[in-house]
């Protein structure tokens, strides 16, 4: 199976090479399906994801969210006053 490029060093590869010019490997010592698939840098079956962040990213840190603003605070009550007040004296005059 001809390659581009050499799937032992990644040298590129002249059409139709048998032989790797830079690192001399050939189909019996280096173009196989594994090395091949060898050289993409897949990670390990026991690869802990936890540990990449954290060695990707520091320490890990709770996401705190937002508290609301204290003027949406005051929006809501006005809100609910301006629904209540009414109702309350429709229900008073019964």
């Amino acid at each position: 199976m001809p390659h581009d490029n050499c799937p032992n060093c990644g040298a590129d590869l002249p059409r139709k090479a048998k032989v790797c010019p830079e690192c001399g490997s050939d189909e019996k010592t280096g173009w196989s399906d594994e090395a091949h698939v060898g050289g993409l840098n897949l990670p390990d079956d026991n690869f802990d994801y936890d540990e990449f962040v954290e060695n990707e990213f520091g320490e890990k840190t709770r996401i705190k969210p937002k508290s609301i603003h204290w003027a949406w605070w005051v929006a809501a009550i006005v809100v609910l006053a301006a629904l209540i007040i009414p109702l309350a004296f429709s229900l008073l005059r019964r």
